[in-house]
């Protein structure tokens, strides 16, 4: 089976009947708690490998390699990317890439290998193909970055229904696996079995491992000889189970990390891509997106209302915000604001003038974003839905912008009750039908806002996600860290968790604050509300001024934020990031799942236990300032650093430039020091509103003259002055000014 027979399961909400449509709905429902529990019972199978090689057809870019059983097409594309598929599987049409298939590179070239094997030989990467189906993707060295053992199917014996396949790699001894989307087990992924099947966790998913909100068959694997990629180009339920090598000591032979997936069906095919983790994301948007670009306001505070209160209630929500000192940017309206919680609809009662609310509140400076359930109700006051083809991609929403709506968010784990082969991409169908709607209804210069709960390779390219609440207690502070630097990694840059506010299973006041405080430096930052306002006031005046502080931090850091999202757009890298971002070879740093960096320019270290007012971080190489005493660190090191209810740790890259908010609201440059004979610089991307996405990118040097510290923008004619103020800070452990 290939890509050509993913089918278009859902029904279309058009042209039948009513009748038709509750009992196809009614249907749909059934089949969804059977997609969850699993696959049924399967009659007799006879199980196939490849056999030998019997006859090459070299080709541009790799070829064609048939063997007794199957044949293996092998492309090297322009960009680096190699892609493999078996049984005649080819890299199209698939829902992950943006387009075309990038075109193969002339280079790379399909040639004799030893022992009866092949191989194609390219800039970045030779991809060995043994006589039996094995597949090994070296370094430019010959170094072994993975190995792709045969795979293996189990047809149905009658030759009727999908084949269940699987395939075994093994990995250098020293690697770390990550990726596979947002997993609360990461973001280095544990030994055991990973579920490849979209849901909340928690719920009946079935299958090892679980379901998460968001899973990719994406694995970046992190070893001392390389780092790569490796993407499953396959949305049918599956299971990933890790293990870790090890490296033997004296003269013990090692023993290789391996990776085994069980697919239930659907092509066996994928892509491979090789390089520094820079690298690699670079080419992995290349090939399945760039990441859609949010509006700046999306930077800010969110705050959702899940309650069934009108139009007087958000104005209270917003006034409180005001009244209490503290930013907000946009309301999120949960079902309570629709008719009978149907997808489209407004409750004319409790919102009769909903545009004109939305134009209230944006002169305030605040968005109005609706929640969109997946059904369309069939007939009004029946409850009954039905599930539009949005794997068709003429189908997309409409009228949205017109009732005041900047965005959209979606609120189930997967979308529509679809088959198996469907069901984890039709969020990323559902994602792109709001995407598109809302780009064509927007007013002409904004961009749209779409977050999804849940995702598959290529939603990048609509949106964002929104991670929910996740697990309770402290456990799920740090999971929530875990979701974001996954999701970075699988190429999904703009991501966060909800922050309960009142009311919520987590209402400890530490947690709360420890919450806020890590989603103050994550890209997307919503918080909830279950109370009557759900505002941080409601905990009292210490969680007040806590809150305060917190969300004062963010929007100073707004022009930051707002210039990592536009690299993020052209580069693919991440906003949050891991320690081992530039630094793949330390194994310290591939280890530490406890701190992340955003950018290249700040660590943060968040409070992740109950009660800790000090606690260790791991730096990387380099000179490091404390940003709330200035005092500076050589790295790489483990430092101890205070950590009271107020703030958490956050560490300044020695010569970074951070873009930040004046009191003017206009950008300053925040400029660190660097350490004596070394020099730095930074970017900052200006944009100030929702328009396009392509503002001049503005690059600065920063050296040392003497005692002084220079500050230059370089620019294609030369170097000059910057016209943003500067402040320089980590001069002796106080600020300065140029």
């Amino acid at each position: 089976m290939n890509g050509r027979d993913l089918v278009r399961s859902w029904w279309s909400a058009g042209g039948v009947g009513a009748a038709r449509g509750l009992r196809t709905v009614r249907a749909a429902w059934r089949r969804r708690g059977a997609d969850a529990s699993g696959p049924g019972p399967r009659g007799p199978v006879r199980a196939r490998v490849p056999g030998t090689v019997r006859e090459v057809e070299p080709g541009p870019g790799g070829g064609v390699l048939r063997f007794g059983r199957s044949e293996l097409r092998i492309l090297v594309a322009v960009n680096g990317a190699v892609f493999w598929g078996w049984d005649g599987a080819g890299p199209e049409p698939s829902y992950a890439l943006a387009g075309a298939c990038p075109e193969p590179d002339p280079r790379a070239v399909l040639e004799p290998d030893t022992d009866g094997g092949w191989r194609v030989v390219a800039e970045r990467v030779t991809v060995v193909v043994s006589r039996h189906g094995a597949l090994e993707v070296l370094t430019p060295g010959g170094v072994m970055l993975r190995r792709d053992l045969p795979p293996r199917w189990w047809e149905p014996a009658d030759g009727g229904g999908p084949a269940r396949w699987m395939q075994r790699a093994e990995v250098p001894a020293d690697a770390r696996f990550f990726g596979l989307g947002g997993r609360v087990e990461g973001p280095r992924l544990r030994d055991g079995a990973h579920r490849l099947w979209n849901g909340v966790p928690g719920r009946a998913a079935g299958g090892a491992g679980g379901a998460a909100p968001v899973t990719m068959p994406v694995q970046l694997v992190v070893a001392d000889a390389g780092t790569h990629l490796v993407f499953v180009d396959n949305p049918w339920d599956g299971t990933v189970t890790l293990r870790e090598g090890a490296e033997g000591a004296g003269s013990g032979h090692d023993r290789l990390g391996t990776s085994e997936l069980r697919v239930e069906g659907g092509p066996v095919r994928g892509w491979v891509i090789v390089g520094t983790p820079a690298r690699v994301l670079l080419t992995w948007a290349s090939l399945t997106g760039a990441p859609a670009l949010p509006p700046a306001w999306a930077f800010g505070h969110h705050h959702v209302r899940e309650g069934a209160g009108g139009e007087d209630e958000v104005r209270r929500v917003v006034a409180g915000h005001q009244e209490w000192g503290l930013p907000l940017d946009a309301v999120h309206l949960g079902d309570g604001h629709l008719d009978g919680r149907g997808a489209f609809t407004i409750d004319q009662d409790r919102f009769p003038k909903l545009p004109v609310l939305a134009d209230e509140l944006r002169r305030e400076g605040v968005r109005l974003v609706s929640v969109v359930p997946p059904a369309v109700h069939v007939e009004t006051g029946l409850g009954e839905g039905a599930f539009p083809d949005l794997t068709d991609a003429r189908v997309r929403y409409a009228g949205q912008a017109a009732l005041g709506f900047a965005g959209v968010w979606h609120a189930l784990d997967s979308s529509a009750p679809v088959g198996r082969e469907a069901h984890n991409v039709s969020a990323l169908c559902v994602a792109r039908a709001a995407y598109d709607g809302l780009r064509d209804d927007v007013p002409s210069g904004e961009r749209p806002l779409v977050l999804s709960r849940s995702g598959w390779a290529g939603s990048q390219r609509y949106g964002g996600v929104w991670s929910g609440e996740g697990a309770a207690g402290w456990p799920g502070l740090r999971a929530s860290l875990a979701l974001v630097l996954g999701l970075g990694l699988c190429g999904v840059p703009f991501s966060g968790p909800d922050v309960v506010a009142g009311g919520g299973r987590d209402q400890a006041p530490e947690l709360y604050v420890r919450r806020l405080q890590l989603a103050a430096y994550l890209p997307l930052l919503r918080t909830t509300a279950q109370g009557a306002e759900g505002g941080p006031w409601e905990h009292g005046a210490g969680v007040l001024g806590h809150a305060r502080v917190a969300l004062g931090e963010r929007r100073r850091l707004l022009p930051y934020f707002v210039t990592l999202a536009h690299l993020a757009r052209r580069t693919g890298a991440p906003m949050v990031r891991p320690l081992w971002w530039a630094a793949p070879e330390e194994r310290a740093l591939r280890d530490c799942e406890d701190a992340f960096l955003l950018g290249d320019a700040l660590l943060v270290a968040p409070v992740l236990e109950a009660g800790a007012v000090r606690r260790e971080v791991r730096l990387p190489r380099g000179r490091w300032y404390d940003t709330a005493t200035g005092r500076a660190y050589e790295g790489p090191a483990k430092v101890p650093a205070d950590a009271p209810l107020e703030r958490i740790p956050v560490f300044a890259r020695a010569g970074a430039v951070v873009p930040v908010c004046g009191e003017d609201g206009g950008i300053e440059l925040e400029v660190w020091a660097p350490a004596p004979g070394r020099s730095g610089g930074g970017l900052v991307v200006p944009d100030n509103g929702d328009g396009g996405d392509g503002p001049e990118v503005e690059r600065y040097s920063v050296t040392c003259a003497g005692p002084r510290i220079v500050v230059r923008r370089e620019t294609e004619d030369g170097v000059r002055e910057p016209s943003r103020p500067v402040r320089v800070r980590g001069l002796g452990g106080a600020g300065g000014q140029m």
